[in-house]
């Protein structure tokens, strides 16, 4: 048995979700006529309350349009130092953009209103000009925490008192809808354009969807192109996008709940110095100073149990569709016998 908590990312599709996708109905998607693709996209469109919504390859591609569609080069981008646009997307905003990062010093990935102000450029030429504010919800770095939609709310207040768009890189969105029972229109009438990932917390082979309204999605496609990511018969895909909407959202509770139990079994350990407050499917600890990390890794995969390390003495676990309940069990007890 092997227990693979790298990622949520590691999932293989359910015999049911395969069986959606090879009875697709499929066309050219780049000539806008594969009927599941626009299915996909006019559903999430429609859950957030947008104009528009467009496929895409990955999640780091729709937030790198986002971030495009948003900005000119040598502009700015507000975010948090733990952002995944900034330490996880190969530099792409300043390869692709020609934009810079301001980082604002948040708790667990998150910030407040009155961080975004002070971090906003004064107007004279020889600042960049700040333009986007950016957060991430779920934070991946940040052990998977939820934002406070207050807090979100008064940010939103900042950004269009200061005319600044505001992108939101859901990634794992879901998991904050299920854990706080908010609803995809609230945020959709809060972020100007909002990134959603299917292969995460949904189980998809492939895919993320961005959706904004018409105004700032109308070169959307035309960058998705410029970097590479229109796809033809993407409606293979898209059928799992959609199987996943209907089957897989709700059962985010479970990877919840089993993430919680196992951080509570890591508190009990004498070589672990602090587990971080989980709120949905990502479980991030530290060990005593005294305590090998790699040897901590090493010792886990010799059992077939695989983990990984996010820098700065921080391990990550992450449950998902495919953990089950007895490779559940199993962790549990290989942890105590530690």
């Amino acid at each position: 048995m092997i227990i693979d908590l790298r990622s949520d990312t590691v999932t293989k599709p359910t015999k049911a979700m395969l069986e959606v996708m090879m009875q697709a109905n499929v066309g050219d998607d780049v000539f806008r006529e594969d009927p599941t693709v626009n299915e996909l996209e006019s559903r999430i469109a429609t859950m957030f309350d947008k104009d528009s919504a467009l496929f895409f390859p990955s999640g780091t591609m729709a937030n790198q349009t986002a971030l495009k569609l948003h900005t000119n080069p040598g502009d700015q981008v507000i975010c948090d130092k733990y952002a995944h646009i900034y330490n996880y997307e190969s530099g792409g905003a300043s390869f692709n953009s020609g934009i810079s990062c301001k980082l604002i010093d948040g708790n667990r990935g998150m910030f407040k209103a009155d961080q975004v102000l002070e971090a906003i450029n004064p107007d004279a030429y020889y600042y960049s000009k700040t333009s986007l504010v950016e957060i991430e919800n779920t934070t991946n770095k940040g052990g998977g925490a939820c934002w406070d939609f207050n807090e979100i709310l008064k940010i939103k207040n900042v950004c269009d008192t200061n005319k600044l768009g505001f992108h939101l890189d859901g990634a794992r969105l879901w998991n904050t809808l299920v854990a706080k029972q908010e609803t995809t229109k609230q945020y959709g009438e809060v972020f100007d354009t909002i990134s959603v990932c299917l292969s995460k917390s949904l189980g998809c082979p492939i895919g993320s969807v961005l959706v904004g309204n018409t105004q700032i999605m109308e070169n959307a496609i035309r960058i998705r192109k410029i970097f590479g990511g229109n796809m033809r018969q993407a409606g293979y895909l898209a059928a799992a996008g959609l199987y996943a909407l209907d089957n897989h959202v709700e059962r985010l509770k479970e990877d919840h709940k089993k993430a919680k139990e196992i951080g509570n079994v890591l508190a009990k350990l004498a070589i672990v110095k602090n587990v971080e407050l989980i709120e949905t499917n990502i479980v991030i600890f530290e060990l005593n100073n005294d305590v090998s990390e790699t040897h901590f890794v090493q010792n886990l995969a010799n059992k077939n149990i695989y983990i990984i390390s996010m820098g700065g003495g921080k391990l990550r676990m992450v449950t998902h569709l495919d953990y089950t309940d007895t490779m559940h069990e199993r962790l549990l007890y290989t942890l105590l016998k530690i």
